[in-house]
């Protein structure tokens, strides 16, 4: 049994659907525990905390957010609310000096991602974004064989995500007041992928599209309800997604190479295997399944960096949130009725 010094203690901001998913993960973190929960709800935040009890007592719940952020035990904070109220809590929780992991995306311009993340280094307290992809065992497999030359060399990325949900104008997804729209919501992991293939294939370093075609369908909210973009890039490379909350697809991505292409076969953001496929051989298959359902990885990332006295996470840098909300404001730009920007 771990030590009282070894427990991690965190604090729940908005204990919905993905807070459930953050809370099962937490078992499979050494030392990690639910300790308090931020909730409007009292009755919902109670039953959250009932869900999720360890070892003991359950979490304490409180409708008032100062009281959470000046709790001494809470070691950490992460933030699970609706896009549009990230902001406010991570800023709410940086200057209660309380290290922060917030879901994707961090928040919807750069611009208030550039003042979150000056806010995190002027206070000297961590900050990151919990695109839990990046932790996956089947990225760190992946980025291996694609290091070591596995595909040749990188022509291309094709990926999907699209899933058909009813349009209900008040419903998150939809509704322009909780930041809904397909590209802030799910379209952010075709980003983030095109990102760290380039990374991978570019000693760390993802270079900027030159160029960016950018379709969108629009809700009668006014949201995006698909986006299909093809994002050019130096040297000819080029990355097309479609993401939308109106069709059913597949979701894979593949990077396509002049050896070899590799694939994340289907639900890329959460795959637990990695497919290499030439032209006359079966794909090669490599399983990497999750400890528990992904989330761990992500904060077993926050705990070790936060411990360490870190501002940022090297594998989830301030840098790149900032670099894909740059990508996601450019091709917003480009929706219809956004003028002329780009």
């Amino acid at each position: 049994m771990a030590h009282d010094h070894d427990i991690f203690r965190w604090g729940v901001i908005g204990p919905g659907g993905i807070a459930n998913r953050f809370a099962a993960a937490l078992a499979g973190v050494p030392g990690a525990r639910l300790a308090a929960v931020f909730a409007r709800d009292a009755a919902k935040g109670k039953a959250y905390a009932a869900q999720w009890q360890r070892d003991g007592e359950a979490a304490r719940v409180t409708t008032a957010l100062p009281d959470l952020l000046a709790d001494p035990t809470v070691d950490a904070i992460y933030v699970a609310t609706p896009h549009s109220h990230h902001g406010e809590y991570v800023r709410a929780a940086l200057s209660a000096a309380k290290p922060v992991l917030c879901e994707k995306p961090l928040v919807t311009t750069r611009a208030e991602g550039q003042a979150l993340v000056d806010l995190a280094r002027k206070r000297q307290v961590f900050l990151m974004e919990a695109l839990w992809t990046r932790f996956l065992p089947a990225y760190e497999l992946a980025g291996r064989l694609l290091r070591d030359g596995a595909i040749g060399e990188l022509r291309a990325m094709q990926s999907s995500f699209c899933f058909a949900a009813e349009y209900d104008p008040l419903h998150r997804q939809w509704n322009p007041a909780l930041a809904g729209g397909a590209l802030w919501d799910i379209g952010i992991y075709n980003l983030a992928v095109t990102r760290w293939v380039l990374q991978q294939m570019n000693d760390g370093v993802c270079p900027e599209p030159v160029a960016m075609d950018v379709q969108a369908k629009m809700a009668p909210t006014g949201v995006d309800a698909a986006v299909t973009a093809t994002l050019h890039f130096p040297g000819g490379v080029t990355s097309q997604f479609r993401c939308g909350f109106d069709a059913a697809s597949v979701n894979s991505f593949e990077a396509i190479g002049s050896r070899a292409g590799l694939r994340f076969p289907v639900d890329f953001w959460g795959s637990e295997a990695v497919e290499l496929v030439t032209r006359k051989a079966p794909p090669e298959r490599f399983a990497a399944p999750f400890a528990v359902n992904g989330f761990e990885g992500e904060i077993a990332e926050a705990q070790a960096c936060i411990r360490q006295g870190l501002v940022e996470s090297p594998r989830m840098s301030h840098a790149e949130t900032l670099a894909l909300l740059g990508w996601m404001d450019a091709i917003r730009a480009r929706f219809p009725g956004a003028g002329n920007q780009s």
